[in-house]
């Protein structure tokens, strides 16, 4: 099985990516958030990151509400 991870969605605002984050884990996919924003000055981006082999099924609940 493989267990490489991937992003699925970024943005520069923390609560959207946990948005949908807790989203993706409410419909049993596993998601992390890798946050890549800088501490002091909050630019960059927040990314979100599932396993691979839940890429398609997670795509289309993100497409499907709107995130």
């Amino acid at each position: 099985m493989d267990n490489k991870w991937v992003k699925i969605y970024s943005s520069n605002q923390y609560f959207q990516s946990e948005i949908v984050k807790q989203v993706l884990v409410d419909h049993d996919i596993d998601a992390i958030i890798m946050n890549k924003q800088d501490s002091s000055y909050k630019f960059g981006e927040v990314e979100v990151h599932i396993n691979q082999t839940n890429f398609d099924k997670a795509l289309a609940i993100i497409l499907e509400n709107d995130l």
